[in-house]
């Protein structure tokens, strides 16, 4: 069957499906590359994979192709499912006979609700869908594929879950259908070298961060690796076959887990004489980070969530304060750049937890930074705990635009109030001279660097005015209705 791998359209400029860990329009744009789909794709050569977003292919003209193909597998995103269906339903129009298959979190954790919302969906594969695909565009009927969920006699099945895949090493290269289907100049992030293309160097996280959405639905907690080898030889064919990319991404969900794993790698990496940045947890002692600058790591995205202790504890995160600090000196020391993130708003959050984590960041100083909002995601432990504690809201995850609001709330911080601590985080934290002089002095001596900041500025201004107006909104409304009452 001719396969469609689609990322669709959806909010301008939102980056939510088959690789984004946290979908949702940014604050300043960014388009991370859908991994996911281009798996799958490797293994039909008669497919086509179409990254809607950061390549302005506009919703007429996604509906459009549907005539081209016999197979439709669209990977959704919760806040962007109920247009992903439209969008199906508009394919189906156009050419009936299309099978639509949606993957990705949100069927994986609420497959017969998928179902319900539309007959367009014929059905969802659960979890990692990439052989389950494959084999049925082949020819296999879906009563023999594991983790799938369809109609039948008017009810739904769901077959059971099968293994895992084991031996990454059998996957295609997704740097080859990169090649074949993409614009690798199209997809940008602000901290990390551009244009920069990204993969995977394993599957699974074993840790058991109560909020992360990917272990839990979708990648699984099982740690799975694709030789030293393999990753060194797509490092070499990637370097080839784009020669103007200055920086390759490790997008695994945590790059460096295994000390032992990791220093073989980086022995395989560092002959190549290449840019990388990875993921990384605070746990990582400072042979592996020597050995990981020495390969040619530049940056490191870290998740520090939190500077209250006891929130740690709660989300269940494995690392201390201690651990951060002594991990942030190290890589100070070593001359590796941070991109640190912040969340806002997880189990146990108060003013002075906010208050903490802010100063916290500001201590670390990182060269970067992102706060997210929690988002409570269906099918994680902190959705599940949410639940039970009456604490998630109605209100939508996304305004209009796709930028995160909150959806869960605590006693003495209502929606606006978290917004507005998201506010004060970035103000606090990129206001200080220290970090003003730091952009600056980027933007004196670099041109390119010069239109990149201006652009993200104008990006970051308009979406902090936005963000301020729905906090006086908000507050207005929690006044007048205190008046009525």
């Amino acid at each position: 069957m001719r396969t469609l791998f689609l990322n669709p359209p959806s909010f301008e400029g939102f980056d939510g499906g088959a690789s984004s860990r946290w979908p949702a329009s940014r604050e300043i744009e960014s388009y991370w590359y859908p991994v996911w789909l281009c798996y799958p794709a490797g293994m039909l050569p008669d497919s086509k994979v179409v990254d809607a977003p950061p390549h302005g292919i506009s919703i007429e003209q996604t509906v459009a192709m549907a005539k081209d193909f016999e197979l439709l597998v669209l990977f959704t995103s919760t806040p962007g499912f109920n247009v992903d269906v439209k969008i199906s339903e508009m394919m189906k129009d156009v050419n009936s006979k299309l099978k639509v298959a949606f993957v990705g979190p949100p069927v994986t954790t609420e497959p017969e609700k998928s179902l319900r919302a539309s007959l367009a969906i014929d059905f969802v594969v659960r979890r990692e869908f990439d052989r389950k695909i494959a084999d049925f565009a082949q020819g296999k009927p879906l009563e023999e594929l594991h983790g799938v969920s369809f109609r039948k006699n008017g009810g739904i099945v769901n077959n059971p879950e099968g293994p895992v895949i084991e031996n990454l090493d059998e996957l295609p290269w997704v740097t080859k259908v990169y090649k074949r289907d993409l614009d690798v100049r199209r997809y940008n992030v602000p901290f990390l070298l551009n244009p920069f293309i990204s993969f995977y160097t394993s599957r699974g996280c074993p840790a058991m961060c109560t909020f992360c959405l990917w272990p839990q639905t979708h990648s699984g907690h099982r740690w799975r690796l694709r030789s030293t080898d393999d990753v060194a030889n797509e490092v070499r064919y990637a370097k080839e076959a784009f020669p103007f990319v200055k920086e390759i991404f490790f997008d695994d969900d945590t790059f460096n887990y295994q000390k032992a794993r990791t220093i073989e790698l980086c022995k395989k990496l560092k002959p190549i004489g290449f840019t990388w940045s990875c993921t990384s947890r605070v746990t990582t002692d400072y042979e592996t980070l020597k050995s990981m600058k020495e390969a040619g790591c530049r940056l490191l995205i870290v998740g520090y969530e939190s500077g209250d202790p006891q929130i740690l504890k709660n989300i269940k995160k494995g690392a201390t304060i201690d651990m951060a600090q002594r991990f942030t000196a190290n890589c100070k020391k070593l001359g590796l750049v941070i991109h640190g993130d912040f969340i806002v708003g997880l189990p146990g959050e108060s003013r002075e937890s906010i208050r903490r984590t802010i100063d916290f960041a500001k201590r670390l100083d990182t060269e970067t930074i992102q706060v997210s909002i929690a988002h409570p995601y269906p099918g994680t432990e902190f959705f599940d705990w949410a639940k039970q504690n009456n604490l998630i809201t109605i209100d939508s995850m996304t305004d209009e635009k796709g930028h995160q609001l909150p959806n869960v709330v605590y006693p003495g911080l209502d929606r606006a109030e978290l917004v507005d601590w998201v506010e004060r985080f970035y103000g606090e934290y990129y206001f200080r001279t220290r970090v003003a002089w730091r952009l600056v002095r980027k933007a004196i001596f670099n041109s390119e660097e010069r239109r990149r900041l201006t652009k993200e500025a104008r990006e970051y201004l308009a979406l902090r005015s936005k963000r301020k107006r729905f906090v006086a909104a908000e507050r207005q409304a929690a006044a007048a209705a205190s008046a009525g009452d």
